[in-house]
């Protein structure tokens, strides 16, 4: 395909985006989902509509947007738009342990002054394991009951004697995907993620217990 043809299937694919957007996405997360949803309407991936009964390319869309999904499927009209009114974006978030950390990598980058476009936040892991006290001693007493039966939560209880150790979490300023916040929480040598679902990424460091802080602190996504 030659330039211009390229460059007209982007056009064309950005309009649909915007129209469709238009008409039946005011809940769609424009900022998070443009690029992803263009390039899967260019390749005509996501062009029926469910809501009117066809759905021949619903599984080809859901696999072209990937983990971007649950988050982008109202903006190509394959689900109901998003109510956000009761439970802001802010307030939502999926975390996820990365594997083969390097601590002394992580905390490398987050000594002294922060790199460009990132926030470095401190804080003691007691208030991480403060914020468990009470699920693990219903999952405790749960599993009292079920002496068969093995549930989360013993963990976190058992390490205790790192309460006095600080967790330390970076924050990128701008939005980014889910999949862009685990490639960089990874390249930084980061243990977990936490991706809010206002597209706010916050890379989590080996010493913190749980996943990091629940408070959302990029400075240019915050809404």
């Amino acid at each position: 395909m030659s330039g211009t043809g390229i460059f007209l299937s982007v056009a064309s694919a950005t309009v649909l985006f915007l129209l469709i957007c238009a008409s039946s996405c005011w809940a769609c997360n424009k900022a998070l989902c443009a690029s992803d949803v263009s390039k899967c309407l260019i390749q005509k991936l996501c062009t029926c509509r469910p809501v009117e009964g066809n759905c021949s390319c619903c599984k080809e869309c859901m696999m072209c947007l990937g983990s971007l999904w649950e988050e982008c499927c109202d903006c190509v009209g394959m689900c109901n738009p998003k109510d956000y009114s009761e439970s802001p974006a802010t307030s939502k978030s999926t975390v996820e342990e990365l594997n083969q950390p390097i601590p002394s990598l992580f905390r490398a980058l987050t000594e002294g002054d922060a790199p460009l476009n990132m926030m470095v936040v401190s804080f003691p892991v007691a208030e991480e394991l403060s914020r468990h006290e009470n699920l693990v001693s219903f999952l405790e007493t749960l599993e009292d009951r079920h002496k068969n039966v093995s549930f989360p939560g013993k963990r976190i209880h058992a390490n205790n004697d790192n309460k006095d150790s600080m967790c330390t979490v970076v924050y990128f300023d701008d939005c980014v995907s889910i999949r862009q916040c685990k490639k960089y929480c990874q390249s930084m040598g980061g243990s977990k993620y936490r991706w809010f679902h206002n597209a706010c990424c916050e890379c989590i460091g080996s010493e913190c217990v749980d996943y990091g802080s629940k408070v959302v602190k990029c400075m240019n996504c915050m809404f």
